[in-house]
């Protein structure tokens, strides 16, 4: 979906249409939900700090995120999903991957397929959304990125790696701006220095990061779609007003619990429900550095009370001086089984 928050908010409130729209709570510790095209010509984006939208945008319009209606939209646009395949990958509320290599609908082609999607959301949901077609996920990924808003590309087969040569190597998946300066310093900025340098030399240099980065070059992902994922983690955190000492954060642990208690047992009353084993405790310091601490007890936690009492204690394992503040605490379940038993899911945060 284009700027889904915000183009949302525009279709509910003519009055926004055409105007820098900032979802995002006003304050210095939040951060932006989503920004309109608009307001992106000013460099906002998501994730930045509000005050910084603030500075770029002053004339932008600050309205605070409205979880619960854009759940109801990503639910319809969920709805047109299924009608053409059951193969869905929910991504997040605004994206997901499909599978259309066999449809309900006998359209000839991928392509079809995503035209015939992108007007059923456009008539029924007065929203846009951006598509892209190709044979694997990491490229209809970076094809549906390539002719936003509103905008559909097609990768072929037999244009991959003309088209992926000339890309920056932070265009792949997993190539984060760490592992980007890394491959600056071995020379490689495109996805053709990558294959330049060979497969021997990335595995040397990269180990099987360096396999997967080959791969990616020629464009080789065969990863499936996967419309049935197992819970790994439920959590909720918080940023504060202003920083905290650990010996404040209790009452707003037990909020936190409470959510997430909440979301678990949501979790717990559908068709595939599974226990946590896990409590989490995320921190964040005043300097940004993150920390997590986690207990698995012997006994699974029950309750609210015990999630809560966990997570509490889960402070004394922290190994900081007792002066570090805190600008954000989270609590989390995760060690998901199922209920007859099972492997323990990776740890939330992880």
């Amino acid at each position: 979906m284009d700027a889904f928050y915000a183009s949302v908010e525009q279709r509910d409130d003519p009055s926004l249409r055409g105007r820098p729209v900032v979802v995002a709570w006003r304050g210095a510790r939040s951060v932006v939900c989503a920004a309109s095209y608009e307001a992106r010509k000013f460099g906002v984006r998501s994730a930045m700090p509000a005050i910084r939208a603030e500075r770029l945008c002053p004339q932008a319009v600050f309205v605070p995120p409205d979880f619960v209606r854009y759940k109801a939209v990503s639910r319809q646009v969920r709805e047109i999903f299924a009608r053409h395949t059951d193969l869905i990958e929910p991504l997040s509320l605004d994206e997901a991957y499909l599978d259309v290599t066999t449809t309900r609908t006998g359209l000839p082609t991928a392509t079809a397929t995503a035209e015939a999607i992108r007007a059923a959301i456009r008539e029924e949901t007065q929203l846009t959304a951006s598509a892209g077609v190709a044979p694997n996920k990491f490229l209809a990924k970076i094809a549906s990125d390539w002719r936003k808003p509103d905008g559909l590309f097609v990768i072929r087969p037999h244009q991959i790696e003309a088209f992926l040569a000339p890309l920056p190597v932070g265009r792949l998946p997993g190539v984060g701006k760490v592992t980007e300066a890394r491959l600056q310093e071995l020379g490689i900025t495109t996805v053709d220095d990558l294959r330049t340098l060979g497969l021997a030399e990335l595995e040397l240099r990269l180990g099987r990061w360096g396999r997967r980065l080959h791969e990616l070059s020629f464009g080789i992902d065969e990863n499936p779609v996967e419309p049935e994922r197992p819970t790994l983690q439920i959590s909720s955190e918080d940023t504060f007003e202003r920083d905290l000492p650990l010996d404040e954060l209790e009452p707003h642990i037990h909020r936190l619990a409470e959510k997430t208690w909440s979301g678990y047992e949501r979790e717990r009353a559908g068709d595939h429900a599974r226990i946590a084993r896990t409590v989490v405790l995320k921190l964040k310091t005043s300097d940004f550095r993150i920390l997590t601490r986690s207990l698995t007890p012997t006994e699974r936690p029950a309750s609210l009370d015990a999630l809560a009492r966990i997570a509490c204690d889960l402070r004394a394992r922290v190994p900081l001086p007792a002066t570090t503040r805190y600008r954000l605490v989270g609590v989390g379940l995760s060690g998901f089984v199922d209920e007859d038993g099972g492997d323990a899911q990776s740890d939330l945060f992880g």
